[in-house]
């Protein structure tokens, strides 16, 4: 199994950037991704999900209408399209995988089995 994020950089704030989740090795529909994100010095902290058969799209409060999540399956990837990016943005993202649908556990980095590398999220002006 392989999770590769890709699509960071350096934006400025008020931007936006598009992360890519690339996977193999799973059958996607049958996992849920989350997506996850940790800033120096921060625990890890999990951002959106969305569930298999995308039954269900979570969301973290500070993210709520800036980021959307989504998943394309001929592709096998998942999305993390960010809008209106601010400095407390800035982090490393990380996608990760679990089977079955992660109900209200969704944000705990702890139930999911399989993680990328992360990328680098810089918002700055």
């Amino acid at each position: 199994v392989q999770l590769v994020e890709s699509g960071g950089g350096l934006v400025q704030p008020g931007g936006s950037l598009r992360l890519s989740c690339a996977t193999s090795g799973i059958t996607l529909n049958y996992y849920t991704i989350g997506w996850f994100r940790q800033a120096p010095g921060k625990e890890r902290e999990g951002i959106s999900c969305i569930s298999n058969s995308d039954d269900a799209i979570y969301y973290v409060d500070s993210v709520k209408g800036r980021f959307t999540i989504s998943r394309d399956y001929a592709k096998k990837s998942v999305y993390l399209e960010m809008n209106s990016l601010k400095p407390e943005d800035t982090a490393v993202y990380y996608c990760a995988a679990v089977p079955g649908k992660p109900g209200t556990r969704w944000y705990e980095d702890i139930i999911y089995d399989y993680w990328g590398q992360g990328t680098q999220v810089t918002v700055s002006s």
